[in-house]
């Protein structure tokens, strides 16, 4: 499986929770950027699993606009802030039939999933920033299992 990683994209810094952020100018314009990079190289995932909090929803939905597959993506609880690796991994068996799959979600927690597929014991050696798209190799569902493709910040696309 092609694992793609997009960390939200920029989002407003204060709403009356957390999970009701919503991306900023800016975070759409990022989002609708990676989506143009992903159709241009064709990097177009199966399916896009997304955090429920606003900010990744939406982040997914204008990426999803972006390389004309709007029906791809679907929330996923795992996903939301706090998401462990290794529920991650378990989750991700469930869709091993399919050639990729993209995951949105949030800071640490992709650090940490990333970390995990690698084998790096100090999650703070890898950071993906906002709008950030890090796609891996993964035949195997468990850590230190990974080959990492590559890793590029939006304003490199």
């Amino acid at each position: 499986m092609i694992l793609y990683l997009l960390r939200h994209a920029d989002a407003v810094p204060v709403a009356r929770s957390d999970a009701v952020r919503v991306l900023t100018e800016k975070g759409v314009a990022q989002a609708k950027k990676v989506g143009r990079f992903c159709l241009k190289n064709r990097l177009i995932p199966d399916l896009i699993l997304t955090s429920p909090f606003c900010r990744a929803e939406e982040t997914a939905r204008w990426f999803a606009e972006e390389i004309k597959q709007p029906k791809t993506e679907l929330i996923a609880p795992f996903l939301a802030c706090g998401m462990d690796p290794k529920t991650a991994l378990s989750e991700l068996m469930g869709y091993k039939e399919l050639e990729s799959v993209m995951l949105v979600g949030h800071e640490p927690d992709l650090s940490g999933l990333a970390s995990r597929l690698l084998g790096v014991r100090n999650s703070g050696k890898i950071r993906i920033s906002k709008a950030s798209l890090t796609v891996f190799e993964l035949n195997v569902f468990c850590p230190d299992s990974a080959e990492l493709i590559f890793s590029m910040p939006v304003k490199w696309m």
